[in-house]
């Protein structure tokens, strides 16, 4: 009984030993972001739900059993939480058979971080059983572990956070020393609270038509992912690394910049996003200037135009040379004289088309096999930058024809039904969704979107939601919100745009799957927005 009840017990705990680490993981080991996760429904379920509560009303009846001699009782208690322990494992090993199993990516540091925990979940029960030699008080230390297993595992992470942070600093300072050996390697940062990846992928697209160049890999863009590149993957022969720089706090991208020694600054757009971990907007905003005050005076700095904020930024730098461009009704304000200016915008299903003249006279014709106007503004980005680096807009409009469709982030897909489906699953952001559900505008049919509420907002985050649902009331006939935090938001936002629409909260991925057969046609169209489930995303495209 004893060593069954420890076995089951292994079990179980083993699947949260793991998913915390995976949590711990998914939020880059960022305290911020970690406890913000907590102010979500979803990470409030985590800490208190009905099976928690059992097992802190198990704690109470066998404590007072105990203590009332009422043994009988409380041995029926130990026979009912070990049916449970039992069930718990048999659900582990039939999620890892389905492969449902969250669990982080193997890394050094997870693996250490593992390793750490099974050290303890096998140590733990036999010391309890050594000190205690008592069924009642021994199965109560492992319900306590139990309940207190998320604790557990921060206190692992926290311990080993200043040998990781050691670990950090010496490959930042062997990625810098690589780093200065290359004098004429030509370093383009790239930052913003949007745009990151698309406008990175593009330049990268556009610049290796005439350069050696080296890009950060997908959607790496943390200090570490960057200084790991360089150590990597940099040789004598690329003149040019672009890199996309991110960040959750003010100082961070000071930090990578003294690594790299950027010449090129990219400000791609900036919004509410991560407030929660920034604070303020203000701090967002100053947060992505760092990449622009660490520019040398030679440097160029590169600005989107169309973003309120950036605006205000290029008219604020003055002691270096500032690129931007403009669309005209595509911002509230327009640049007087931008670089670049974009014009006869078309936006078609499967690609968008526009006509670019810059200052200096040059102009050219665009068409690319994007989904969605927000792309333009990434290709214009990319546009300037190379513009700066001598290639003509001709040069630069034929070469994008080399841009592939998924370098967007958003990819068509044909789902059940043969249903059309947007897929932007990778993240979200207000802009994205935004201009995701204008894009949904040419398309006929009815229009639906899936997506969870956008986190890590701060205190944005009921006007966010509320600006979602005012835009899905204009454009969805169906939307199905599957994550609680921010529903009546979005909610109060449709019917504040004086227009009822069918605005569901739906979180099962089979609830979803018939809500979509019995309503979508062929002809219909489904926006997937955020991070959503994979079993939804897989049940739904085919």
């Amino acid at each position: 009984m004893f060593f069954l009840l420890g076995v089951f017990w292994f079990t179980r705990t083993a699947k949260n030993l793991l998913f915390w680490i995976y949590l711990w993981q998914l939020k880059e080991y960022h305290i911020g972001r970690f406890l913000d996760h907590f102010r979500t429904q979803k990470g409030k379920s985590l800490l208190l739900n009905p099976l928690q509560i059992y097992k802190l009303f198990f704690i109470g009846l066998f404590i007072v059993g105990v203590s009332q001699k009422w043994v009988s009782p409380v041995f029926i208690l130990i026979l009912v939480l070990f049916l449970v322990y039992f069930i718990e494992s048999l659900v582990f090993f039939n999620g890892i058979s389905g492969k449902r199993v969250k669990i982080p990516t193997l890394t050094v540091k997870t693996s250490i971080l593992i390793s750490a925990g099974m050290i303890i979940l096998v140590l733990f029960p036999l010391i309890t059983f050594w000190i205690f030699r008592d069924i009642f008080w021994y199965t109560v230390a492992l319900l306590v572990f139990d309940i207190f297993c998320p604790v557990i595992v921060s206190f692992i992470v926290l311990f080993f956070q200043p040998f990781a942070f050691l670990m950090k600093k010496r490959v930042l300072k062997r990625a810098k020393l690589k780093r200065e050996e290359f004098k004429k390697l030509l370093v383009i940062g790239i930052t913003g609270s949007y745009g990151k990846t698309s406008t990175k992928e593009f330049l990268a697209t556009i610049l290796s038509q005439k350069f050696s160049v080296l890009k950060t890999k997908e959607h790496i863009n943390a200090e570490i992912g960057i200084a790991q590149t360089i150590l990597k993957e940099l040789k004598h022969e690329h003149q040019i690394f672009i890199t996309e720089i991110g960040a959750y706090e003010k100082g961070k991208i000071k930090e990578v910049c003294e690594m790299l020694q950027p010449k090129f600054g990219v400000l791609t757009g900036i919004n509410e996003q991560h407030m929660a971990t920034f604070g303020s907007q203000n701090n967002i905003v100053a947060g992505k200037y760092e990449l622009i005050r660490s520019l040398p005076q030679n440097g160029a700095a590169f600005f989107n135009g169309d973003n309120e904020f950036c605006q205000k930024l290029y008219e604020k730098t003055d002691e270096k040379k500032k690129i931007v461009f403009s669309t005209p009704g595509r911002s509230s304000k327009i640049i007087e004289t931008p670089d670049l200016l974009a014009s006869d915008i078309l936006v078609e299903k499967e690609s968008v088309s526009f006509k670019v003249i810059s200052k200096d006279g040059d102009k050219a014709g665009f068409k690319l096999n994007l989904l969605g106007a927000q792309n333009i503004e990434n290709i214009l980005l990319a546009a300037v930058v190379a513009k700066e680096l001598g290639m003509s807009l001709e040069e630069i409009a034929k070469t994008c024809q080399r841009v592939k469709p998924d370098e967007g982030g958003m990819k068509l897909k044909k789902g059940i039904s043969d249903v059309n489906i947007i897929d932007s699953t990778y993240s979200s952001n207000p802009n994205g969704v935004i201009s995701h559900l204008e894009y949904l505008k040419i398309w006929p049919g009815r229009k639906i979107i899936i997506m969870p509420c956008l986190i890590e907002l701060g205190k944005a985050s009921k006007e966010v939601h509320k600006r979602i649902g005012k835009k899905i009331a204009e454009v969805c006939d169906l939307a199905i919100i599957t994550t609680e935090d921010r529903f009546e938001d979005i909610e109060s936002g449709a019917i504040k745009a004086g227009k009822k629409k069918n605005i569901l909260l739906m979180e099962n991925p089979l609830e979803i799957l018939e809500k979509i057969k019995s309503f979508c046609q062929p002809t219909d169209v489904i926006l997937l927005e955020g991070r959503l489930p994979k079993q939804l995303i897989n049940l739904l495209v085919s």
